[in-house]
């Protein structure tokens, strides 16, 4: 690796001449019009993705035909293409998001379910439909049908997959917790669905301890007033007794598969699944997203831009309360295998995950910058202790990918890996910016953006920028764009949550910065960015340069009013042993002045034992300003760490 260049690793022409996303534009050029090759990769993606945006219909249908989506594309692609929200995708479509997840070879391995006590399942795709088709059953027998709601308080397991596929499959609607979450935060979510059926556990174990769930699960049923079957996983009783209607997951699956009704195919737009925002604002939204435009996205990114292959062992470390799930769960469509773990990612060592890796030769390894950082700063690397080898591809999410993180994963963990930094979120369930098979991964930057996403970096009058920050936003509707959120009957939330700020154009909320190579580095969200002085600053600047401190486990950066201005107050979480005395602290300046600039300084350093985080593992800069502040936290049931905020109330080095 050149130390004096960006660029970390560059595709082969072999495998360049070896991607799906090569057979793509091959296909797309001889069917759709798409633009001709040259020689140059890094043209070709250009020109590609131009038209993939500027021939929206012509992507999109190329896309249907090339994914061998299973369905009747029906009579139009898109209609009144410019309006956001109003764009309608593929009128008159018909299909099953389960029926297209579950096709293949019944020999085929569909999943491989890992736990932390190194318990192992694996389900053939043959199994997967036959289990499918019994909860499907069991389901419906419960009285669930098209347009209910079925909702799961489960962790990353075969159960939770059947259960959502079952759903699915009778054109149901799924939405799900993990069981981490808090009975208060449960209820506030699902309460907005009107969920019928309740797919759920007595318990979970994490780190090694196990969690008793029974009386925070009977406070959930109590809660949900239009529940009416609850479904124990783990079986057990509930305090004072489970509801009349409770049944089994062994009784499902026992279900006689003749019970189902005939597997039907639905409108494009038919809702899907319901997500949610972090809820740390105000109430979780409760997004819904549509079959067609979930599938097609999904599709796209595992596909295209992430090289996924037929028998390919895919992983990507998240709960069911994350949108990675659904993800993740996705890549069933590509004919790959799901590899599931449920647990803690570093019980009962940092190296847990690469055991997993190793042993079942996964090839697309997903993950988070905060993981990556605690391998990092232990020491640890993986391909020394691990056979990496089936190893082709490394995703990261979560949070903005800093580029010392880029070095350690070529240098501790794969020198010949794809990686792939990207970004998007729950409001879109997939994607804005990910990577691209044809082009060098460059120090710092996610590739590019998605093919069909129009995706910009604005200024403050509304205006493309390239090497300036500014607002991240696309342009020209997308499939998964959502259909609304619940008790949104006019649309008002949903038309300020994206489009207030700039008119026809989503705003998705990241301070973001596009590249002079095309890619983009996110630099933290909108609504957390720093003004001092009147001067912008994305927060994940300042993370980048003082997370490469070893002392520095993670810090968290704020804006406090002061003096009539906004200062930079910065907290950091140190490594056991480590002090924030006179010499470190001038290490930091002294790191964030040369690595960002003298704007960037904080003018106070605070080091604390712990930082609140979403139960999806955020940080969580707005309700630590909101404390510092004074103000009242609207959600504290969002957070997995709640006790944390009052490590930061009336702190004396902020009181001057």
């Amino acid at each position: 690796m050149d130390p004096m260049s960006s660029v970390l690793w560059r595709p082969t022409a072999e495998r360049i001449a070896a991607s799906n996303l090569e057979r793509f534009a091959r296909f797309a050029r001889e069917r759709h019009g798409a633009p001709p090759a040259t020689s140059d990769p890094r043209q070709d993606w250009q020109a590609l993705h131009a038209w993939s945006v500027r021939e929206r219909v012509a992507f999109w249908a190329a896309l249907w035909e090339h994914a061998t989506v299973i369905g009747d594309r029906g009579s139009r692609v898109l209609d009144c293409a410019d309006r956001m929200p109003g764009a309608c995708w593929f009128e008159g479509a018909r299909l099953n998001y389960a029926e297209n997840l579950l096709a293949g070879a019944s020999g085929q391995l569909a999943l491989i379910a890992c736990d932390e006590n190194g318990a192992r399942r694996t389900l053939t795709r043959g199994e997967l439909r036959s289990d499918v088709e019994a909860v499907a059953a069991g389901f419906a027998q419960a009285g669930i049908g098209h347009g209910d709601v079925v909702a799961g308080f489960v962790g990353n397991t075969p159960e939770a997959v059947i259960a959502m596929l079952a759903a699915a499959r009778l054109g149901a609607i799924w939405t799900s917790t993990s069981p981490e979450f808090g009975a208060a935060a449960v209820i506030e979510r699902f309460s907005q669905t009107g969920a019928k059926l309740l797919v759920a556990v007595n318990g979970y174990r994490y780190g090694g301890k196990n969690f008793d769930c029974r009386e925070k699960l009977s406070q959930i049923v109590a809660g949900l007033p239009s529940l009416q079957t609850l479904v124990l996983v783990d079986g057990g009783e509930l305090p004072g007794g489970a509801p009349a209607n409770t049944r089994t997951w062994d009784q499902l699956l026992h279900a006689d598969p003749a019970h189902a009704p005939p597997l039907q195919r639905f409108a494009f737009d038919t809702p899907l699944f319901v997500l949610y925002s972090s809820g740390t604002t105000g109430r979780p939204k409760a997004i819904v997203h549509g079959t067609g435009g979930t599938l097609l996205q999904h599709r796209k990114e595992h596909l295209l831009h992430t090289d996924m292959r037929p028998g390919d062992r895919v992983f990507y470390f998240t709960t069911t309360g994350w949108m990675m799930w659904n993800w993740l769960v996705s890549a069933l469509a590509s004919q790959a295998t799901v590899v599931l773990y449920e647990g803690s990612p570093t019980f009962p060592d940092n190296a847990t995950l690469w055991r997993l890796a190793a042993a079942e030769g996964i090839n697309v390894f997903g993950t988070s910058p905060r993981f990556l950082a605690a391998m990092e700063k232990a020491g640890l690397r993986p391909r020394d202790q691990h056979d990496l080898a089936a190893l082709r591809t490394v995703l990261s999410t979560g949070a903005p990918l800093a580029a010392s993180q880029f070095d350690y994963v070529y240098e501790a963990i794969a020198p010949d890996v794809h990686l792939a930094s990207i970004s998007g979120g729950t409001d879109i369930v997939s994607c804005f910016c990910l990577g691209v098979p044809w082009l060098p991964v460059r120090r710092g930057e996610i590739q590019g953006p998605g093919l069909g996403m129009a995706t910009e970096v604005f200024n403050e009058a509304g205006s493309p920028v390239m090497g300036e920050r500014g607002e991240l936003v696309c342009t020209a509707p997308f499939p998964s764009m959502p259909l609304g959120f619940l008790g949104d009957t006019d649309g008002a939330r949903y038309q300020g949550a994206y489009f207030d700020r700039f008119p026809n154009v989503w705003h998705h909320g990241d301070y973001a910065l596009r590249t002079e190579a095309g890619g983009f580095v996110i630099l933290g969200r909108s609504d957390a960015v720093l003004n001092p002085g009147g001067v912008r600053i994305g927060t994940a600047e300042i993370y980048r340069q003082v997370e490469k401190l070893p002392e520095v486990l993670e810090a968290l950066a704020i804006g406090q009013k002061h003096d009539g201005d906004e200062r930079v107050v910065l907290f950091v979480r140190l490594r056991k042993g480590a002090q924030l005395d006179a010499a470190l602290e001038q290490r930091l300046r002294q790191a964030i002045r040369q690595g960002a600039s003298p704007r960037h300084v904080p003018a106070r350093i605070v080091a604390v034992a712990d930082l609140p985080r979403t139960l999806s593992g955020k940080l969580v800069e707005l309700a630590v300003r909101d404390v510092v502040h004074g103000l009242p936290v609207s959600n504290r049931d969002a957070l997995a760490n709640p006790e944390s905020l009052e490590l930061f109330r009336n702190l004396p080095q902020l009181a001057d």
